[in-house]
């Protein structure tokens, strides 16, 4: 599992003290408000301390420490910002999006491979997986309650119950471990 994931883009400057709004990948600016630090790099390195950090129309409005200009905010326009895994809290039964991609997807009820998640996206009420099955075919899976079983990425593995043709178009492995 990767230490440092990406919580967003600093995307443009926020008035004239050095404020910068970044463009939130996470769960939102409340997610990143409960963060004391940001990074530049996936490995991390040297930390950019949080001085403030408040939501702003779908956006956060973040002031560094040491980063009192406009001038010196304009250096951190486009770059990824990263955090710590060390520093998130998720509540129970919660993952990071990036622990659910690669891993498997099986039927709950008979332990059948449908493939892997390659992507999550969230483009409305719930999460859709992008699940590429064994063939190669792409399958869009809501991650609803009544559909998703078992998430499980730190043994590699979500559960699924389907709806009936849902993985139609292809076997399905049947040697789950």
């Amino acid at each position: 599992m990767k230490a440092y994931l990406e919580a967003g883009q600093f995307v443009t400057t926020h008035g004239v003290v050095g404020e910068l709004k970044l463009y939130p990948w996470a769960d939102g600016p409340e997610f990143i408000a409960h963060l004391s630090r940001l990074y530049l790099s996936p490995q991390g390195g040297t930390p950019l301390e949080l001085e403030r950090v408040r939501p702003h129309k779908g956006m956060c409005i973040v002031k560094l420490r040491g980063v009192d200009s406009l001038d010196a905010a304009r250096a951190y326009i486009q770059k990824v910002a990263y955090f710590s895994r060390a520093d998130a809290v998720l509540p129970e039964g919660r993952f990071f999006v990036q622990d659910i991609i690669g891993c498997e997807v099986r039927d709950a009820a008979t332990g059948a491979v449908y493939g892997t998640v390659r992507d999550v996206t969230h483009p409305a009420a719930c999460d859709i997986y992008t699940v590429e099955t064994p063939q190669g075919n792409t399958v869009l899976f809501p991650a609803v309650a009544e559909f998703l079983g078992e998430l499980c990425p730190q043994k590699g593995y979500v559960t699924v119950r389907p709806i009936p043709g849902m993985f139609d178009g292809g076997e399905v492995r049947a040697d789950a471990d």
